[in-house]
């Protein structure tokens, strides 16, 4: 097919492959591929040619938008073979939309390399930026060596505070690691438990319907604020108990804190999510944290018995060569 590229001679713009790619950002052979897969629509055959037009373009934005928001080619797929069979597709990129929005007020900002180091003792650290970049406390600007995004200003203002107080780096960056992961813990479980009691009714066809995925859409605005005021809250609640503790230990302990002082706050364990899905699936949900105190508590008694045992064998064992 030769001639200029888009064609405005017939109702709607028509693009030759090549046209296309340049109007939508994709490659051809991309174009190709979403073709062999079903992705888009196919197009009319002219002579040798094949002619695309306007609603493939929007189609190939479409792809593109649902892709960047994490969505695999065999999901959107189903999501466009239904807005194809007529169900709609507005409400569940409205959907979308609400849950790859921001969940929080505050604003990305911005920090050169020489701000950075100023807070951080004047001096770089080459290391500690690479960390903060893995962490997603600092985003690299294309094209710009001496900048960085910070998606979170009070993250990085709590690292400042930390690091003033004389917390290392390398500590500040550790804790931070463990501590996201007890977060994701508590937002999965959260999840779960929303999907459970409350959006089991709108998501319960796949791909859901314009209608379910629309309520779906407002609920998710009027629970958003839900799980951080509960974090907030219980966190709150938990800092202010076992800060007291501490501070009745420190002013009033006459000895060092012992694994067995039963003063201590509990230390909290973080089981993977495979493990508790393996008790899930073995005992039920409502008895994992029975099955698994118990368990410890058998761990610790076979201990015991293994090092009564041994010491028994032990004592055995010097009384014979006595």
């Amino acid at each position: 097919m030769s001639g200029p590229g888009p064609s405005a001679g017939r109702a709607g713009a028509e693009y030759r492959i090549e046209d296309l790619a340049h109007a939508s950002g994709a490659t051809v052979r991309t174009i190709r591929a979403y073709q062999d897969r079903g992705l888009l629509p196919t197009p009319e055959r002219r002579g040798r040619a094949n002619v695309y037009r306007d609603t493939h373009l929007s189609r190939l934005g479409q792809i593109a938008d649902l892709l960047d928001r994490g969505y695999t080619l065999a999901s959107i797929k189903e999501l466009l073979e239904a807005w194809d069979a007529g169900r709609g597709l507005g409400g569940v990129l409205g959907l979308v939309a609400e849950v790859h929005g921001p969940w929080t007020d505050e604003r990305a900002d911005r920090i050169t390399r020489a701000e950075l180091d100023v807070k951080f003792g004047g001096t770089s650290d080459e290391q500690a930026v690479a960390e903060a970049v893995d962490l997603g406390v600092l985003e690299r600007i294309p094209g710009r060596d001496d900048e960085f995004l910070v998606p979170s200003p009070q993250e990085l203002a709590v690292a400042v505070e930390l690091y003033a107080a004389g917390v290392p780096l390398n500590a500040i960056s550790g804790h931070l690691r463990e501590l996201r992961g007890q977060v994701e813990q508590i937002a999965s479980r959260f999840l779960e438990f929303t999907t459970e009691h409350v959006f089991a009714r709108y998501l319960g066809h796949r791909p859901p319907t314009d209608a379910g995925a629309a309520e779906a859409a407002s609920m998710v605005r009027r629970l958003r604020p839900l799980a951080q005021q509960t974090v907030d809250a219980e966190l709150a609640r938990a800092m202010r108990t076992f800060a007291t503790r501490h501070l009745e230990h420190h002013l009033t302990a006459e000895k060092p804190f012992t694994s067995g002082d039963s003063s201590l706050p509990p230390v909290p364990i973080t089981l993977p999510a495979v493990t508790i899905t393996a008790v899930e699936g073995l005992v039920g949900r409502e008895h994992v944290a029975a099955f698994i105190t118990a368990a410890a508590e058998r761990e610790v008694q076979a201990r015991a018995l293994d090092a009564l045992a041994s010491s028994h064998k032990n004592t055995g064992q010097i009384d014979q060569m006595d």
